[in-house]
């Protein structure tokens, strides 16, 4: 039993700094890289920001869209009704930036059974350029957001993505949101793409429009529930890759409840166990959890104190997040490591729940991962 534990204290050792060393060589490539691109040797580019209620720092983040640096973008906001609360905010920021080309657009497709993708679908229909840039209300644009997404676009590559980085958190469950988006999930998504291994993330998406065109058009993304996902299989069965960008973008949190924490990443859970399963398994062993307990057990076989043998793990498995979090400039403050902690403490309750469950919701939409081939029959009727 002893030696069992060494050797999975070991593999998730190992593992858990290796994807901490490949995203922090990655974050600090930025310092170094040339400026992003901008002006005419960007193409014309449209931009689809979908709204559907607002967030605490929405008009932040959607006034945002009016800053970039980019002679020639397009605007497009999509909203699935005329009475959802974020139609008066884009409506007063269109006739605050009258020199901006942006409307906004209204419908729902329902043609999907993603709400989401079904509220993006007028948008990418009514898109002028072969460029186009799907990103969520609550991304935080700086001004040469258009210009660090290409940095990324390469003749192999058919996506670029950049996964939320948490910002602004108001109160601890918040500080646990930016524990699980930052030195958790960005660090594991940046260092498999680093590997190339690139996965799609929603939150920003540049499109060469012809690689989804040729899959079938925007609803296409509709073979999985998560468009993400299903973008992910689009664009490597055009033999081409996903790119993440060096330096992801900020999502600014505000105040969060334990409830809102733990179902965010329940729904997520979920869904990456019905999309990709056998990337899901193995997540169970990627908190600390796991190696603290494998050190407590195997602690005999170098004298030591199973606690202290924790202790120890638990050290050097934060600090490899510290530094990360440091170097990358993500959110660091003293409630980090506690948030770290709670964050790991839950990721199997929410592993086991992502295996035992296929329901959530998405701001007010039941859903499910069940068999989403016939919700999608059941949409278009």
């Amino acid at each position: 039993m002893e030696w069992a534990a060494l050797v999975v204290l070991a593999l998730t050792t190992l593992v858990h700094l290796a994807s901490a060393a490949l995203t922090l060589r990655r974050v600090r490539s930025r310092a170094v890289a040339a400026p992003a691109p901008c002006g005419d040797a960007l193409p014309p580019v449209t931009v689809i920001r979908p709204v559907c209620g607002l967030d605490p720092f929405d008009e932040l983040t959607l006034r945002s869209t009016f800053k970039l640096a980019h002679p020639r973008l397009e605007l497009l906001f999509c909203s699935a009704r005329e009475r959802d609360a974020a139609v008066a905010l884009v409506r007063r920021l269109i006739a605050e930036h009258p020199h901006v080309d942006a409307r906004l657009l209204i419908g729902d497709d329902k043609s999907t059974p993603n709400p989401k993708l079904n509220n993006v679908i007028k948008g990418w229909n009514e898109a002028r350029h072969g460029w186009i840039v799907i990103a969520d209300s609550n991304v935080l644009m700086p001004p040469d957001y258009v210009g660090r997404l290409f940095q990324s676009m390469h003749d192999d590559t058919g996506l670029v993505c950049s996964p939320p980085i948490g910002s602004r958190p108001l109160g601890f469950w918040a500080e646990v949101e930016c524990a699980f988006l930052n030195t958790y999930q960005a660090r594991w998504q940046l260092a498999a793409d680093t590997v190339g291994l690139g996965f799609a993330q929603g939150k920003s998406m540049l499109w060469r429009r012809e690689v989804l065109d040729a899959a079938g058009g925007i609803r296409a993304l509709g073979i999985e529930i998560a468009e993400d996902a299903a973008a992910t299989k689009v664009v490597r069965s055009a033999g081409l890759r996903v790119r993440l960008v060096d330096a992801p973008f900020e999502q600014p949190l505000g105040h969060r409840s334990r409830r809102q924490v733990i179902d965010r990443q329940v729904r997520w859970a979920r869904l990456r166990r019905a999309t990709f399963p056998l990337c899901y398994a193995p997540e169970v062993l990627t908190g600390s959890v796991v190696p603290m307990c494998a050190a407590a057990v195997a602690a005999p076989l170098v004298d030591l104190d199973g606690a202290v043998a924790a202790g120890l793990v638990a050290a050097m498995w934060l600090g490899a997040e510290a530094l990360l979090a440091k170097a990358a400039g993500w959110h660091l403050s003293l409630a980090s490591p506690l948030a770290w902690l709670v964050r790991d403490v839950a990721l199997p309750v929410v592993w086991l729940k992502g295996w035992i469950g296929d329901g959530f919701n998405w701001r007010g939409n039941d859903m499910t991962v069940a068999e989403p081939a016939a919700a999608a029959e059941q949409g278009q009727a």
